[in-house]
């Protein structure tokens, strides 16, 4: 079964909700307009309830099926980042320094479409809850609409959500079952040493060559502490300190990411970290304090739910066009609150060659619109059939 054909007829109104969001993106969990957006669309397609207000700007909506049954979730971030564009696109966003960069505008527009499908057939049992999420690129509104109850309030038993992937033959979906995007941790690391001239380092106690040492033996936790199979990756990305050639400074400060998939994995690291900075203090004469911030954790995919979610994708796209064993990813995703909430399924879904997501250049293809909304709509009406 190809886009269903209903969804079809609608590609041009996609395309223009899409353009619409696309030229107003909003930040984290300031998603008013949008959601606003959103609401008046839901209202014109007749759905049952909506909930406002949740995390801020998120939403709720709720179409109810011709049938007893449970409730089934379907996610969509409305969030972009704050970046400028310069794709040079006539829907460009109007709003300086942010922008759709990560197509978030195109997710919450397959939701809409799935939703005016079902909301006009409502071909299944039980419910369906539309989640319209703030502040998944920074902020975890996934977490927070979690923690204000919306799996309890709305009864949602099983939850699911798309993420697009340019560089992937449009209309292919791949997943995997377990984890399938990383935990990102980030780490802050001030170092207090003793400034002095250039000239006389014997006089100071050189936070720089205490910063150099800690730098290089980060890098060995991965290769020397870990099995080779054990995957994650440290990235030391800032190290700042001092002013001009001759000074050394009293300080140095350090930045950067931790990606795993284990939470033993993520423990050791933690540990071997903190060995790392307090004995390096020591040897080199200063003093150092590691910050260790916990983020998003890995996005965990059920293996009976992302099992059932490549069938039904095989429907729209064929069986060529789904890989349900592609692998794991080291980026993270605020879906993971959802899934470890209930179980359910993440998915990718290709949208061709292009710039990649987080690029001032990138834009969403419109191509895919109709094959995501058809997924989610197969999606409800096979997980709760008549």
């Amino acid at each position: 079964m190809p886009v269903v054909n209903r969804i079809a007829a609608y590609a041009e109104d996609m395309k223009t909700w899409r353009r619409h969001l696309h030229a107003h993106p909003e930040i984290e969990f300031d998603c008013h307009q949008t959601a606003a957006f959103v609401t008046a669309r839901l209202r014109d397609f007749g759905v049952d309830e909506i909930h406002t207000g949740i995390a801020t700007s998120g939403l709720v909506a709720i179409i109810e099926g011709r049938g007893p049954g449970g409730t089934i979730g379907l996610r969509a971030d409305m969030d972009a980042l704050p970046m400028p564009e310069t794709s040079g696109v006539d829907h460009a966003s109007t709003v300086a320094g942010a922008m759709h960069a990560c197509g978030h505008d195109g997710h919450t527009t397959m939701l809409l479409g799935a939703a005016r499908y079902l909301a006009e057939t409502r071909n299944f049992s039980g419910r369906v809850a539309l989640i319209f999420q703030p502040a998944e690129e920074g902020g975890g509104g996934a977490g927070v609409m979690v923690d204000e109850g919306i799996m309890e309030r709305f009864a949602i038993d099983q939850v699911y959500a798309l993420h697009n992937t340019p560089g992937v033959e449009t209309g292919h979906f791949y997943a995997t079952p377990g984890p399938i995007m990383a935990a990102v941790d980030e780490f802050h690391i001030d170092i207090q040493g003793r400034g002095g001239h250039g000239a006389y380092p014997h006089e100071a106690a050189d936070p720089v060559v205490a910063a150099l040492g800690i730098g290089q033996a980060l890098q060995t936790i991965v290769s020397r502490n870990l099995d080779a199979r054990g995957e994650a990756v440290i990235s030391l990305t800032q190290i700042h300190a001092g002013s001009t050639d001759n000074v050394i400074p009293d300080t140095a400060y350090m930045n950067g990411t931790v990606r795993t998939f284990d939470a033993e994995v993520q423990a050791l690291i933690i540990r071997r970290m903190q060995q790392i900075v307090d004995g390096h203090a020591a040897a080199y004469g200063v003093t150092a304090a590691l910050r260790y911030e916990r983020g998003y954790p890995a996005t965990v995919n059920d293996a009976d739910k992302v099992a059932f979610a490549c069938d039904v994708a095989r429907e729209i796209s064929g069986a060529e066009a789904v890989r349900d064993d592609f692998g794991r990813e080291m980026g993270a995703e605020d879906f993971a609150y959802m899934l470890e909430a209930r179980p359910g399924a993440y998915l990718f879904l290709g949208q061709g060659d292009g710039p990649m997501v987080h690029n001032p250049n990138y834009d969403f293809n419109d191509a895919i619109s109709p094959i995501g909304a058809s997924f989610f709509a197969r999606l409800v009406e096979r997980a709760q059939p008549l």
